[in-house]
C-alpha cells in the first residue's frame, strides 16, 4: 500500500498520523501551527476533521440523554456547541494542504457526511473513517468506491461490526488498514486495561490483506510500541501545541516533545524487530569466539594417549575451529595424535578416528 509517497508495509518505517482534530481552536493561524509543529516533531501526516455540527450530531438528541457522559462530561458547553466551535471551515483546506506540502508532510482530513466526501477528495491521498462511522455502511461504500485507500478504526465495536464493515471494503477492493482504538477520551491510566492490543493479532489472521494500525487516545505511547511489535504499521495520536489548553481534545494529546519521544522509540524499536530468522548476527560473530566454551585438557597429555572425560574440560574461549562441548562424549576413548598441553582446546584433526 502507498500513501501518499509512503509505502505502508511490514518491513517499512511505520506511518505516523498527527491527529490535529479540533486543536485548532478555530483559528487557521493555529491550524498552520500545529502543521508545522508536528511536522518538526517527526510525523507523516497531519489530519484534520471536516464536519458541521449539524451533519454529525443532534443537538435534540444529546439534550435528550439529560446527562453528559464519558469524556464529554468534561465539556463546559452543550455537544452541538462543541462540535460548531470544533468545525473546520472548508475554505481552509487548500491553505492548509499547502502548508503542509511546505512542511513536506502529506495533508489528510476525516469527512464526516456525504458532501465532504466528494468536495475533499482532490486534495487527500487516502481516507479515514473514525470508529463512530464503523456502522453506517452507506458512508464506508462511498468512500470505497474513491479508489483510494482507506483507515478503518474500530474503537467500541464489536467483531461482527469489524466483519461487515470490512466487508463493505473488500467488495471494492481497496486496501485498507484495520485500526484497533478504544474511543474513550478520558486520559485516564485505568483505561490501559481496556486497550486490548491483542485484537491485532486476530485482525492479521481473519483479516489477511488489511495492513494493522492503531489510533490511540491513552498518556504516552506504551501503546504505540506494543502495537509496532504486533505489526501495526499505521499510528494515529492526536497532537496539540499545549495540554493544558482549553477545548475537548487537548488533554489527551501528544505535544512536540511527547511526540519525538514516541518517534524515537519507535524507530528504535523498528530496528530491534527483525526478520523473523534466528541467526548468530554479524555484530555478535566475535563473542561466539569469546562467550562460548571449548573442550580444553586439565593436564599435559602425550601422543597416543586415550582420552577420558576426567582429562578435559570446558572454558571460554572457542576458536572457530574449537570441537563443541556437545561433542564431548565423540571424543572419550579416542588417542591425540600429537603432545598437548594443559588448556589446550581440541581440534578434530587432533584427535585419531
Amino acid at each position: 500500500m502507498k500513501i501518499g509517497n509512503k509505502k505502508i508495509a511490514i518491513d517499512k518505517p511505520t506511518l505516523f498520523i498527527a491527529d490535529i482534530a479540533a486543536n485548532h481552536d478555530g483559528n487557521i493561524n493555529k491550524a498552520i501551527d500545529l502543521i508545522h509543529s508536528c511536522a518538526a516533531a517527526g510525523a507523516d501526516v497531519a489530519k484534520f476533521q471536516h464536519f458541521s455540527a449539524e451533519t454529525i450530531v443532534s443537538d435534540k438528541g444529546f439534550k435528550d440523554l439529560k446527562k453528559k457522559k464519558s469524556h464529554q462530561s468534561k465539556w463546559s458547553k452543550s455537544v452541538f456547541q462543541t462540535y460548531k466551535d470544533a468545525s473546520l471551515p472548508f475554505g481552509w483546506t487548500k491553505i492548509l494542504k499547502k502548508e503542509c506540502e511546505k512542511a513536506k508532510i502529506l495533508f489528510s482530513t476525516s469527512p464526516y457526511s456525504f458532501e465532504l466526501v466528494d468536495l475533499v477528495d482532490k486534495h487527500i491521498s487516502f481516507y479515514k473513517i473514525g470508529s463512530g462511522d464503523i456502522t453506517w455502511h452507506e458512508i464506508i461504500e462511498k468512500i470505497s468506491k474513491k479508489k483510494k485507500p482507506l483507515i478503518l478504526a474500530t474503537g467500541a465495536s464489536s467483531f461482527k461490526d469489524v466483519e461487515l464493515a470490512v466487508k463493505k471494503i473488500e467488495k471494492y477492493k481497496r486496501e485498507y488498514v484495520l485500526m484497533q482504538c478504544n474511543t474513550n477520551y478520558t486520559n485516564q491510566k485505568l483505561n490501559f486495561k481496556h486497550i486490548n492490543l491483542n485484537v491485532l493479532k486476530i485482525y492479521k489472521k481473519k483479516f489477511p490483506k488489511a495492513i494493522l494500525g492503531l489510533s490511540d487516545h491513552t498518556p504516552g505511547h506504551a501503546n504505540v510500541l506494543g502495537a509496532i511489535t504486533l505489526g501495526a504499521r499505521v499510528i494515529e495520536k492526536h497532537y496539540t501545541l499545549n495540554n493544558n489548553l482549553s477545548g475537548p481534545d487537548h488533554a489527551f494529546s501528544m505535544n512536540a516533545q511527547t511526540w519525538k519521544e514516541m518517534i524515537y522509540n519507535s524507530r528504535e524499536l523498528e530496528q530491534s524487530l527483525g526478520n523473523e530468522i534466528k541467526i548468530v548476527e554479524k555484530n555478535e560473530m566475535d563473542t561466539v569466539i569469546l562467550q562460548r566454551r571449548s573442550i580444553r585438557l586439565i593436564k599435559n597429555i602425550k601422543k597416543n594417549t586415550k582420552l577420558k572425560r576426567t582429562d578435559l574440560t570446558c572454558l571460554r574461549p572457542c576458536p572457530k575451529n574449537a570441537i563443541q562441548p556437545y561433542e564431548i562424549k565423540s571424543i572419550i576413548g579416542k588417542k591425540l595424535k600429537i603432545d598437548l598441553s594443559k588448556h589446550d582446546y581440541l581440534k578434530w584433526n587432533q584427535i585419531k578416528k
